[in-house]
Protein backbone atom coordinates (compact mmCIF):
# COMPACT_ATOMS: atom_id res chain seq x y z
CA UNK A 1 0.00 0.00 0.00
CA UNK A 2 1.05 3.70 -0.45
CA UNK A 3 3.47 4.71 2.26
CA UNK A 4 0.65 7.77 3.31
CA UNK A 5 -2.11 5.10 4.14
CA UNK A 6 -0.20 2.61 5.99
CA UNK A 7 -1.48 3.91 9.60
CA UNK A 8 -4.95 3.55 8.63
CA UNK A 9 -4.52 0.51 6.77
CA UNK A 10 -3.18 -1.56 9.61
CA UNK A 11 -6.38 -0.37 11.56
CA UNK A 12 -8.50 -1.30 8.99
CA UNK A 13 -6.07 -4.93 8.62
CA UNK A 14 -6.80 -5.50 12.63
CA UNK A 15 -10.64 -4.19 11.97
CA UNK A 16 -11.16 -7.01 9.36
CA UNK A 17 -9.20 -9.60 10.88
CA UNK A 18 -11.86 -9.69 13.66
CA UNK A 19 -14.96 -9.58 11.56
CA UNK A 20 -13.54 -12.02 8.80
CA UNK A 21 -11.03 -14.46 10.87
CA UNK A 22 -8.12 -13.61 8.05
CA UNK A 23 -4.62 -12.21 8.36
CA UNK A 24 -3.69 -9.37 6.09
CA UNK A 25 0.18 -8.84 5.62
CA UNK A 26 0.91 -5.46 4.82
CA UNK A 27 3.63 -4.14 2.63
CA UNK A 28 3.91 0.09 2.30
CA UNK A 29 6.51 1.58 0.15
CA UNK A 30 6.26 4.71 -2.66
CA UNK A 31 3.61 4.02 -5.11
CA UNK A 32 5.67 3.72 -7.64
CA UNK A 33 8.45 1.72 -6.27
CA UNK A 34 5.42 -0.86 -5.52
CA UNK A 35 3.83 -0.94 -8.92
CA UNK A 36 7.68 -1.38 -9.98
CA UNK A 37 7.76 -4.35 -7.79
CA UNK A 38 4.34 -5.87 -8.66
CA UNK A 39 5.68 -6.19 -12.33
CA UNK A 40 8.89 -7.88 -11.39
CA UNK A 41 6.94 -10.70 -9.71
CA UNK A 42 5.96 -9.83 -6.15
CA UNK A 43 3.51 -11.87 -3.77
CA UNK A 44 1.14 -9.47 -3.30
CA UNK A 45 -2.87 -9.69 -3.49
CA UNK A 46 -4.43 -6.58 -3.84
CA UNK A 47 -2.15 -2.72 -4.51
CA UNK A 48 -3.73 0.37 -2.83
CA UNK A 49 -1.84 3.29 -4.43
CA UNK A 50 -1.65 7.56 -3.98
CA UNK A 51 -2.92 7.90 -6.87
CA UNK A 52 -5.00 6.83 -10.14
CA UNK A 53 -2.64 6.33 -12.61
CA UNK A 54 -0.52 3.28 -11.29
CA UNK A 55 -3.56 0.85 -10.91
CA UNK A 56 -4.44 1.68 -13.93
CA UNK A 57 -1.71 1.31 -15.90
CA UNK A 58 -1.31 -2.18 -14.19
CA UNK A 59 -4.55 -3.08 -14.96
CA UNK A 60 -4.02 -2.23 -18.70
CA UNK A 61 -0.72 -3.87 -18.69
CA UNK A 62 -2.35 -6.94 -17.48
CA UNK A 63 -1.17 -7.31 -13.84
CA UNK A 64 -4.66 -6.39 -12.04
CA UNK A 65 -8.09 -7.12 -12.67
CA UNK A 66 -9.69 -3.87 -14.60
CA UNK A 67 -13.32 -4.16 -12.95
CA UNK A 68 -12.00 -4.54 -9.58
CA UNK A 69 -10.17 -0.94 -9.58
CA UNK A 70 -12.01 2.00 -7.32
CA UNK A 71 -11.44 4.86 -5.28
CA UNK A 72 -11.23 3.97 -1.58
CA UNK A 73 -9.89 7.12 -0.07
CA UNK A 74 -9.53 10.79 -0.78
CA UNK A 75 -6.68 12.43 0.76
CA UNK A 76 -6.80 16.08 2.36
CA UNK A 77 -4.20 19.09 2.51
CA UNK A 78 -2.75 21.21 4.69
CA UNK A 79 -0.83 24.01 4.49
CA UNK A 80 1.01 23.57 8.01
CA UNK A 81 3.50 25.51 10.12
CA UNK A 82 5.54 23.83 13.33
CA UNK A 83 6.35 26.99 14.59
CA UNK A 84 3.49 27.73 17.27
CA UNK A 85 4.03 31.31 16.08
CA UNK A 86 3.17 31.02 12.90
CA UNK A 87 0.24 28.36 12.96
CA UNK A 88 -2.83 29.99 12.27
CA UNK A 89 -1.45 32.37 10.02
CA UNK A 90 0.02 29.95 7.42
CA UNK A 91 -2.08 31.00 4.27
CA UNK A 92 -1.61 34.49 5.70
CA UNK A 93 1.51 34.02 5.70
CA UNK A 94 2.37 32.53 2.15
CA UNK A 95 0.52 35.63 0.52
CA UNK A 96 2.60 37.82 1.77
CA UNK A 97 5.76 36.18 0.96
CA UNK A 98 6.61 36.30 4.33
CA UNK A 99 8.64 33.08 4.44
CA UNK A 100 12.27 31.81 3.33
CA UNK A 101 11.42 28.31 2.81
CA UNK A 102 8.43 26.50 1.39
CA UNK A 103 8.43 22.64 1.64
CA UNK A 104 6.39 20.82 -1.18
CA UNK A 105 6.40 17.37 -2.78
CA UNK A 106 7.76 16.66 -5.78
CA UNK A 107 4.74 17.23 -8.27
CA UNK A 108 6.06 15.22 -10.89
CA UNK A 109 6.06 12.20 -8.92
CA UNK A 110 3.46 12.79 -5.59
CA UNK A 111 -0.20 13.68 -5.79
CA UNK A 112 -0.30 15.85 -3.30
CA UNK A 113 2.95 17.87 -4.58
CA UNK A 114 0.72 17.95 -7.90
CA UNK A 115 -2.02 19.06 -5.74
CA UNK A 116 -0.07 21.66 -3.96
CA UNK A 117 1.32 23.33 -7.16
CA UNK A 118 -2.37 23.41 -8.31
CA UNK A 119 -3.23 25.21 -5.34
CA UNK A 120 -0.26 28.19 -5.95
CA UNK A 121 -1.14 28.16 -8.87
CA UNK A 122 -5.02 28.56 -8.49
CA UNK A 123 -3.73 31.75 -6.01
CA UNK A 124 -2.14 33.13 -8.15
CA UNK A 125 1.49 32.18 -6.75
CA UNK A 126 3.70 29.61 -8.37
CA UNK A 127 5.95 31.95 -10.12
CA UNK A 128 6.70 33.94 -7.20
CA UNK A 129 6.80 30.80 -4.43
CA UNK A 130 8.95 28.91 -6.69
CA UNK A 131 12.44 30.20 -5.78
CA UNK A 132 11.50 28.84 -1.81
CA UNK A 133 10.70 25.61 -2.80
CA UNK A 134 12.23 22.79 -0.80
CA UNK A 135 10.90 19.42 -2.62
CA UNK A 136 10.58 16.34 -0.60
CA UNK A 137 10.57 12.75 -3.04
CA UNK A 138 7.01 12.05 -0.90
CA UNK A 139 4.95 13.42 1.28
CA UNK A 140 6.75 11.99 4.38
CA UNK A 141 9.58 13.64 3.65
CA UNK A 142 8.03 16.68 3.03
CA UNK A 143 6.41 16.22 6.31
CA UNK A 144 10.02 15.89 7.78
CA UNK A 145 11.41 19.56 5.91
CA UNK A 146 8.46 21.24 7.94
CA UNK A 147 8.14 19.36 11.30
CA UNK A 148 11.85 19.71 11.51
CA UNK A 149 11.71 23.35 10.77
CA UNK A 150 14.25 23.48 7.90
CA UNK A 151 10.72 24.77 6.45
CA UNK A 152 8.54 27.52 7.58
CA UNK A 153 5.91 26.26 5.58
CA UNK A 154 4.71 23.22 3.88
CA UNK A 155 1.72 21.33 1.82
CA UNK A 156 1.42 18.45 3.86
CA UNK A 157 -1.14 15.20 4.26
CA UNK A 158 -4.07 16.01 6.91
CA UNK A 159 -4.00 12.09 7.53
CA UNK A 160 -0.16 13.03 8.66
CA UNK A 161 -1.24 15.90 11.47
CA UNK A 162 -3.79 13.46 12.74
CA UNK A 163 -1.82 10.18 13.07
CA UNK A 164 0.78 12.63 15.09
CA UNK A 165 -1.94 14.43 17.15
CA UNK A 166 -1.01 17.38 15.51
CA UNK A 167 -4.61 18.23 13.96
CA UNK A 168 -7.55 17.59 16.18
CA UNK A 169 -10.45 15.12 14.44
CA UNK A 170 -13.67 16.36 12.19
CA UNK A 171 -15.92 17.18 15.29
CA UNK A 172 -13.63 19.37 17.19
CA UNK A 173 -13.23 23.10 16.77
CA UNK A 174 -11.03 25.62 15.84
CA UNK A 175 -9.62 23.56 12.84
CA UNK A 176 -7.77 26.65 11.49
CA UNK A 177 -5.27 26.71 14.26
CA UNK A 178 -3.41 23.64 13.12
CA UNK A 179 -3.21 25.32 9.37
CA UNK A 180 -4.96 26.11 6.29
CA UNK A 181 -6.99 23.28 5.01
CA UNK A 182 -6.69 24.26 1.42
CA UNK A 183 -10.34 23.85 -0.19
CA UNK A 184 -10.75 20.92 -2.73
CA UNK A 185 -11.62 23.08 -4.82
CA UNK A 186 -8.09 24.35 -5.50
CA UNK A 187 -7.20 21.36 -6.39
CA UNK A 188 -7.82 18.40 -8.53
CA UNK A 189 -8.97 15.79 -5.90
CA UNK A 190 -5.87 13.57 -4.69
CA UNK A 191 -8.02 10.02 -5.34
CA UNK A 192 -6.26 7.15 -4.17
CA UNK A 193 -7.11 3.69 -5.65
CA UNK A 194 -7.38 0.28 -4.90
CA UNK A 195 -7.25 -2.72 -7.49
CA UNK A 196 -6.85 -6.35 -7.04
CA UNK A 197 -3.45 -8.15 -8.98
CA UNK A 198 -4.38 -11.12 -11.35
CA UNK A 199 -2.69 -13.42 -9.86
CA UNK A 200 -4.96 -12.94 -6.51
CA UNK A 201 -8.06 -13.05 -9.06
CA UNK A 202 -9.86 -16.28 -7.34
CA UNK A 203 -8.57 -15.58 -4.24
CA UNK A 204 -11.65 -14.97 -1.54
CA UNK A 205 -9.92 -13.17 1.34
CA UNK A 206 -8.44 -10.47 -0.78
CA UNK A 207 -11.93 -10.10 -2.45
CA UNK A 208 -13.51 -10.04 1.18
CA UNK A 209 -10.88 -7.64 1.95
CA UNK A 210 -11.30 -5.01 -0.79
CA UNK A 211 -15.04 -5.82 -0.03
CA UNK A 212 -14.30 -4.04 3.76
CA UNK A 213 -12.43 -1.46 2.15
CA UNK A 214 -15.90 -0.03 0.35
CA UNK A 215 -18.11 -0.76 4.18
CA UNK A 216 -18.82 2.02 6.82
CA UNK A 217 -16.20 0.25 9.88
CA UNK A 218 -13.28 0.82 6.92
CA UNK A 219 -14.42 4.47 6.19
CA UNK A 220 -14.92 5.46 9.61
CA UNK A 221 -11.22 5.00 10.38
CA UNK A 222 -10.74 6.61 7.10
CA UNK A 223 -12.40 9.58 8.13
CA UNK A 224 -10.73 9.23 11.45
CA UNK A 225 -7.18 9.36 9.76
CA UNK A 226 -8.60 12.83 7.59
CA UNK A 227 -9.60 10.84 4.36
CA UNK A 228 -12.74 11.02 2.67
CA UNK A 229 -14.33 7.94 0.87
CA UNK A 230 -15.33 8.38 -2.63
CA UNK A 231 -19.15 8.63 -1.12
CA UNK A 232 -18.27 11.04 1.27
CA UNK A 233 -16.60 13.75 -1.46
CA UNK A 234 -19.69 13.29 -3.70
CA UNK A 235 -22.01 14.03 -0.90
CA UNK A 236 -19.83 16.94 0.17
CA UNK A 237 -19.67 17.94 -3.41
CA UNK A 238 -23.98 17.85 -3.40
CA UNK A 239 -23.91 19.81 0.25
CA UNK A 240 -21.33 22.68 -1.51
CA UNK A 241 -23.58 22.53 -4.51
CA UNK A 242 -26.61 23.00 -2.66
CA UNK A 243 -25.85 25.89 0.01
CA UNK A 244 -24.48 27.89 -2.82
CA UNK A 245 -27.50 28.01 -4.44
CA UNK A 246 -29.48 29.59 -1.01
Amino acid sequence: MAANFAPAMKEIAASFGRHSGHEVILSSASSGKLAAQIQHGAPFDIFLSADQAKPLALAKAGYAVPATRFTYAIGALVLWSANEAIQGSERQRLEAGDYQKLAIANPRLAPYGKAARETLQALGLEAASRRHWVTGENIAQTYQFVASGNAELGFVALSQLRLLGRAPDSDKANQQAFGWQVPSSMHRAIRQDAILLSKAESNEAANQLLSYLKGEDARAIMRDFGYDSADDAANDTANDTANSTH
